[in-house]
């Protein structure tokens, strides 16, 4: 997707609409360093003031992070996921995985009975790239494999409004998780029973799965 000139009226919201389009729609993924101002005021054929202005507007709305000395990063894929960032920031974690609980637990017992054969591979793919997450004994490599487990497992629900609130969620906890350091990569917490369990289509066995699996979380929470 290339960035269009801006036209004439209000600039700054233009240029707005255009940074965000480029984030809304994966050009700019998350955690990607976007293009200088410079760069940018260029492409758009704006001066830099006005790209500097929806710079801001994008880091206040929490879409964009600026790192001192380094550059802008993506903080997160959508308004109401940069809302979750600003409100999880003063979150605790126990909160944080209560909430992940209860879209988990029902995402499971969701996709036990809407799942199809394609859905069931996503799910079998991803729960082994989260076990070889384990092995390599990589926090960080972990906590993203986990994220696309629970992810794979929400897909399968086929519910958009779902899915779309976990995307945005995930993308919080993400950070929320990653700047606590986690003690979840202390503990390792199989999640073979939910993918047994949604590929027989099993919808109650797959509820107490995810219930079962968020309850050995947030005990390993409480003991850190």
């Amino acid at each position: 997707m290339s960035l269009r000139t801006a036209q004439r009226a209000s600039l700054v919201d233009q240029v707005i609409d255009q940074l965000k389009e480029q984030i809304t729609s994966g050009t700019w993924p998350m955690n990607a360093k976007i293009p200088t101002e410079t760069v940018l005021a260029e492409q758009l054929g704006v001066g830099r003031n006005t790209v500097r202005e929806a710079v801001r507007a994008l880091t206040h709305a929490g879409l964009l992070e600026c790192r001192q000395g380094d550059g802008t990063y993506v903080r997160a894929t959508s308004e109401l996921s940069g809302a979750m960032l600003r409100r999880l920031r003063q979150a605790e974690q126990l909160e944080i995985f209560e909430v992940r609980r209860a879209l988990e637990v029902e995402s499971a017992r969701l996709a036990a009975t809407r799942r199809t054969d394609e859905d069931i591979q996503r799910i079998e793919a991803a729960l082994a790239e989260r076990d070889q997450a384990w092995e390599l004994d990589d926090p960080d490599f972990f906590v993203e494999a986990d994220l696309a487990f629970h992810m794979a497992v929400a897909h399968a629900t086929h519910n958009l409004v779902l899915i779309d609130l976990y995307e945005d969620f995930s993308a919080a906890l993400r950070a929320s998780i990653t700047a606590a350091g986690t003690s979840l990569n202390k503990s390792y917490i199989p999640h073979d029973a939910i993918a047994r369990a949604i590929a027989a289509g099993d919808a109650s066995a797959a509820e107490r799965a995810g219930h079962a699996c968020m309850e050995h979380i947030l005990i390993a929470l409480t003991e850190s």
